[in-house]
């Protein structure tokens, strides 16, 4: 199964010091033990992930920190994220879309569905997503 990881799973992941750091990790670690996992990013999840650690105080990073930080995550050797392009539109938008915080994470789940993968996440409320244990 290939698992398309949302912003803040994106974040626990890349950044050591994060407070969920430990749990998706462990999740990563488990997929590992099953073979190698299968985890990938999009253009929105990229951008949320340099946006986030480069906008808050509590990351400290630089634009430029954060991207580098996604690069080698992306090139390790342990673990490879691959990249799913985006090419959904509006249009594709799932209907249990009713609020606008909820736009980012339809836009996510409908994209991983499309391309035979699930979005895993850290928020339990995104219908027909992973929840990381």
């Amino acid at each position: 199964m290939r698992y398309l990881l949302d912003v803040n799973a994106l974040i626990a992941l890349g950044f050591v010091e994060h407070t969920l750091h430990d749990r998706v990790a462990a999740w990563v670690r488990s997929l590992a033990a099953k073979g190698k996992p299968d985890l990938a990013t999009c253009a929105m999840t990229e951008l949320g992930f340099v946006r986030v650690l480069a906008q808050t105080t509590q990351y400290g990073l630089t634009v430029a920190e954060a991207r580098t930080l996604l690069l080698r995550m992306k090139a390790g050797r342990r673990l490879k994220l691959a990249f799913i392009g985006d090419d959904r539109d509006i249009s594709h938008l799932p209907a249990w879309v009713k609020t606008a915080k909820q736009t980012t994470d339809g836009h996510l789940a409908e994209l991983a569905r499309a391309n035979g993968a699930i979005l895993a996440t850290l928020d339990e409320r995104i219908a027909g997503a992973f929840l990381i244990p």
